[in-house]
């Protein structure tokens, strides 16, 4: 089977053959994928590109730019051009444009699943949900001219407040390899719709599928130079996060370069959302529906090759849970490598096949028991292939209990009581998501009241919160340093401030007697709090 999809090279529209093989995702032609500045495809002043690798396949499928300084600068120039034009249209002027982009992301899905199972190595299924998730937030920033307005009250006597909510100016958006759609929508549609102009750094591992987005934007009215593409590493968000004109950024990706910008912004009083990485706990009592479990355990864990800050990582089986590990197992084993829907895709590289492989050894090395072992799978000729792995580990000191594996590997142990499952989930320096399967409601209601998680499920091992509720891991762990959460109402806060207008109007030009009610209005005795125009 074979799809062309269309991205931008070099300033012009090119087509890439895609060929989807039953095992995994090809392409037939190589673009170069440039930055998008002042709404001009172009080349890197540095004149630097580096290869972009299909997943599946380990082959070149595309180069992309890397930038500097000198780039950053251009898009931010571009920035402050447009900024003035787009904050002045009204909240519903600037909703019209995501309404038709919306529309755009739908018409154009199978294209943009095909380049997320290319790039990112999904299966087909799951790059659906990725573009779907991403354009849910879209459908959110729709709405938002009837969440935007302020309040109004009158506060004293004669006076009144009100708030408003004004966009910040230049904002960046920094994200991750796992999600190639959907998480650069968690930001860009709100910050957007806001009134802000967005300068976009995707993952150099997977550039191709912002770049055709950022051709669906442009096709649905946004004007040039309001949403921007800078591509690079390091260098290049240092450079957005340093820049005095960009007034907010959002991170996604590890826990260790989460803090590193938010500290970076912290040091220069810039607001910042950094969410970092997970060590996500799923815990199974004697009550649980064991099928049902057992198949939502193993996608948890499974599902996206465990490249997910949502993943279930650590299972905590409490007391005598039956044959529910059997049947996770069985479930386990059972998985295909491929891209079609039901298979496990490829991890995004080697250094992360590698890096997966290296811990599960040194799981085994501590005394863990491989119950499945999806070591084999890593020694396919091509591509960057890890099986789905069980391990029945020892202690709460086995290597893959601390660390975030960021691949298809679940970790179980065996704990005698609600308390010590609690403990552990308690003492995890992470703090995204945590679930529990049972069949009692009070039993619910008890873990969920006490799990260390900004994120909780009740018998859903990916509890991800659908609009309109935000995601977003806990304040003071490893997951999420900074303001506020990045979807939803949360991200609508971050990405805005709001301004309060107290007023007070002089007496109107009238008969004495409706002067003197005016008056006598904006008078009361009782309000001891009202200080205005007295001293």
């Amino acid at each position: 089977m074979s799809a062309v999809v269309s991205i931008t090279d070099n300033g012009t529209t090119a087509t890439i053959n895609v060929n989807l093989k039953e095992g995994a995702a090809t392409a037939a032609s190589v673009p170069s994928l440039d930055n998008l500045i002042g709404g001009a495809y172009v080349p890197p002043t540095t004149g630097e590109y580096m290869p972009v690798l299909a997943p599946a396949t380990g082959e070149v499928i595309g180069n992309v730019a890397v930038s500097g300084a000198e780039d950053v600068e251009a898009a931010v120039l571009a920035a402050r051009a447009a900024l003035p034009g787009w904050r002045s249209l009204t909240c519903k002027s600037r909703a019209a444009v995501m309404f038709k982009f919306q529309q755009l992301m739908v018409t154009h899905m199978d294209e943009l699943v095909d380049l997320i199972m290319l790039e990112g190595g999904k299966n087909r299924q799951e790059a659906v949900g990725d573009v779907a998730k991403g354009n849910e937030t879209v459908e959110w920033a729709c709405s938002m001219p009837q969440l935007m307005p302020g309040q109004l009250l009158a506060v004293s006597r004669g006076i009144t407040c009100h708030d408003t909510r004004d966009p910040l100016g230049i904002v960046t958006c920094i994200v991750p390899f796992n999600f190639p759609s959907m998480v650069p929508m968690w930001t860009c549609p709100i910050a957007l719709t806001a009134g802000n102009c967005v300068i976009l750094k995707p993952s150099e591992k997977v550039p191709l599928t912002m770049n055709r987005i950022s051709q669906l934007l442009k096709e649905a009215g946004l004007p040039d130079g309001v949403f921007q593409i800078v591509n690079g590493s390091v260098p290049t968000v240092n450079a957005l996060v340093d820049h005095p004109d960009v007034k907010a950024v959002t991170f996604v990706g590890s826990s260790k370069v989460a803090e590193i910008v938010a500290k970076r912004c912290r040091a220069i009083n810039k607001r910042v959302l950094a969410l970092g990485g997970a060590k996500n706990h799923l815990v199974a009592l004697p009550d649980c529906d064991a099928e049902m479990c057992a198949r939502d355990i193993v996608a948890s864990f499974a599902g996206c090759a465990g490249q997910r800050c949502m993943a279930a990582s650590v299972l905590l089986l409490v007391g005598d849970t039956g044959d529910l590990l059997d049947r996770v197992c069985a479930k386990a084993a059972a998985l295909v490598a491929g891209q079609q829907n039901g298979q496990v895709g490829p991890v995004i590289d080697n250094a992360s096949r590698d890096r997966i492989v290296s811990l599960i050894g040194a799981s085994v090395a501590a005394g863990a028991n491989v119950l499945v072992d999806g070591r084999e799978w890593a020694s396919r000729e091509e591509g960057s292939w890890v099986g789905p792995t069980v391990l029945m580990v020892n202690s709460v000191d086995d290597p893959t209990m601390k660390v975030e594996l960021f691949g298809p590997v679940i970790s179980v142990l065996r704990v005698e009581s609600w308390e010590e499952a609690i403990a552990i989930e308690n003492a995890s320096e992470f703090g995204n998501a945590a679930c529990v399967y049972t069949s009692n409601g009070a039993h619910a209601e008890w873990f969920t009241s006490r799990f260390e998680a900004g994120m909780l499920g009740v018998n859903v091992g990916v509890p991800v919160p659908r609009e309109p509720f935000s995601f977003g891991g806990m304040y003071g762990t490893a997951s999420k340093f900074g303001d506020m959460d990045i979807t939803g109402s949360g991200a609508m806060e971050f990405f805005t401030t709001r301004k309060k207008v107290t007023t007070k109007w002089g007496m109107p030009n009238s008969s004495a007697p409706v002067a003197a009610s005016c008056a006598a209005a904006q008078e009361d005795a009782s309000d001891k709090a009202n200080f205005a125009g007295k001293m």
